[in-house]
């Protein structure tokens, strides 16, 4: 039996409709209860998250859920204050809308407990579209709202790659030596997006010499419902990762800003191009959102 524990932390803004789903997939786990405890950060939602938290947690006392609350608004801030409460050796994050595997923390634990070198871990995020997705998603877009797929088997993560946020594993002791995440990146912020806060957390780890892994079936599917199917949803999304990486590169200096202006420059004409052969192979309606998606985040890296 392992001796591993480990915190799971979800940071919550307005997904009444979500989140229950995503605390259920966590009950139902196979891993034993004592092992785990799942901490929900609260960040300033509106509407009924909080009572929803609070009924699920006294209808579930066999398990260890803890509700917290996190003022500050923003990502970065809540996962931060959420990780101060947990007593697991490792701490793993997730997003209110997500729903875990059921064997998706003793997948992680065994991972540790055989890879006693890995540093950080990160796992394949489903998207789980509502209704279903349309037409003119694509692979490149696909990344907006939050699918990823890294590899096919089990390996480390190459430098400038790292995992995402909403599902991502650490060992408590690293996310103390490196600080946690940068609250100067805070994520969403009202209707403001300043991303790249995974990205910065995970170069520092690497900066230290950990091994970062990829495990494809350490999973957990994401929700995509309407409103993030929508214009204004995949620009926020997009111009937030270029302001994040704007103020994440202004901080090492100007001429690594010069650099990541030149880098995006090449990644909108590579857009182009690829807008140009989806339109070829008869798919034009890929090919707009690809191209918007690089001018969006150029926006963001120029603040504007």
């Amino acid at each position: 039996m392992s001796s591993i524990k480990i915190s799971v932390v979800i940071c919550t803004y307005n997904r009444a409709a979500y989140i229950t789903d995503a605390m259920e997939s966590l009950y139902q786990q196979s891993l034993p209860k004592d092992l785990y405890e799942v901490i929900i950060a609260n960040n300033n939602s509106t509407d009924n998250t909080q009572q929803i938290c609070e009924v699920f947690i006294a209808s579930h006392t066999n398990a260890n859920f803890i509700y917290i609350e996190e003022k500050k608004q923003g990502a970065s801030y809540a996962r931060n204050t959420g990780a101060t409460f947990a007593k697991g050796e490792l701490l793993c994050f997730m997003d209110d809308d997500a729903i875990a595997n059921p064997d998706y923390l003793e997948k992680i634990v065994h991972f540790f407990e055989t890879h006693t070198d890995a540093g950080g871990l990160g796992g394949k995020i489903i998207p789980k579209y509502i209704p279903e997705e349309p037409k003119w998603m694509s692979y490149y877009v696909a990344s907006l709202v939050g699918n990823f797929d890294y590899a096919t088997q089990i390996e480390v993560f190459k430098p400038g790659k790292y995992p995402l946020e909403s599902n991502m594993i650490i060992k408590t002791i690293d996310f103390i030596t490196v600080n946690g995440f940068n609250e100067a990146l805070p994520g969403v912020v009202g209707t403001l997006r300043i991303g790249g806060e995974g990205k910065e957390f995970f170069y520092k780890l690497q900066a230290l010499g950990k091994k970062i892994y990829y495990h494809p079936a350490i999973a957990v599917q994401h929700v995509v419902e309407v409103k993030k199917l929508t214009r204004e949803y995949m620009y926020r999304v997009a111009s937030g990762i270029g302001r994040g990486e704007r103020r994440r590169v202004l901080e090492i200096g100007k001429l690594a800003y010069y650099q990541k202006f030149i880098e995006y420059i090449f990644k909108l004409a590579a857009a182009i191009i690829l807008g140009c052969k989806y339109t070829l192979q008869w798919h034009p309606a890929k090919a707009l959102p690809v191209i918007r998606f690089r001018i969006d985040a150029l926006k963001g890296l120029m603040n504007r």
